[in-house]
């Protein structure tokens, strides 16, 4: 079994354990015995760990063993609307990519931190914008102390110069909400390295989608079909 699910003896034992593959039977003399069944749920549980993560293929493992049925494609379902919002959220950054590509940002010193009404004069627009943006979760500044004033510090005027020019692009507030955390990601803002970072992220989607579409497949083998009618009383139906 380990030999051809490509795990070791002990790895085999631990998904029987945790419930990726279903009971054993055993010899007279207690030595498990496995069939083309376990074979199989060792296979789909590789490929929906690979594509969901080790957690949630465990429950839809689980799911397939209990109860196949409505539970299970929930769970399937669940898991590829995941990856959906990914790749929405990945084309929004590759879009918002283009839109700063002409946006310098250079290295800045920690001394230029800026108050509102500087920032709202260097970006030309008024001290109620970044209000509005701080509200929003979008540009949120910072004290250096406790009493201190609130100011923006650079990396927070960097974001502002980025959020923007993207308002100037005509993103609207609810699709940045979503963006700059994809955009932080990268660290840096210089187009090669956001379209390097940006083109690793879709090859990972592109990947995991493979391997939950593998795992899907391995797992349609192992559950029964449902919502099928007979073929008798599909004709009896009929007349």
């Amino acid at each position: 079994m380990a030999r051809h699910a490509g795990y070791s003896v002990q790895q085999v034992r631990n998904l029987e354990r945790d419930g990726v593959l279903p009971p054993a039977t055993r010899s007279p003399a207690g030595y498990r015995i496995y069939d083309e069944a376990h074979l199989r749920s060792a296979l789909a549980y590789r490929a929906l760990a690979d594509g969901a993560g080790p957690a949630e293929a465990r429950r839809i493992m689980h799911a397939a063993h209990a109860q196949p049925g409505s539970d299970l494609l929930a769970l399937l379902d669940a898991a590829h609307a995941r990856l959906d919002r990914e790749r929405r959220a990945l084309k929004l950054a590759e879009e918002a990519a283009a839109a700063i590509s002409g946006e310098p940002i250079d290295d800045v010193r920690p001394s230029d931190a800026m108050s509102v009404s500087e920032l709202a004069a260097a970006l030309g627009v008024r001290p109620s914008t970044l209000r509005h943006w701080d509200a929003e979760g979008l540009v949120v500044p910072r004290r250096a102390s406790p009493r201190g004033p609130r100011r923006y510090f650079p990396d927070d005027v960097r974001d502002a110069r980025i959020v923007h020019q993207l308002r100037m692009a005509g993103y609207r507030v609810a699709p940045l909400q979503a963006l700059l955390p994809e955009l932080r990601r990268t660290h840096r803002w210089d187009g090669d390295e956001v379209t390097t970072t940006l083109a690793a992220r879709n090859a990972s989607i592109n990947a995991r989608s493979r391997a939950l579409l593998e795992g899907a497949a391995a797992l349609s083998t192992l559950i029964p079909p449902t919502g099928t009618v007979p073929r008798e009383a599909a004709v009896g139906s009929q007349a």
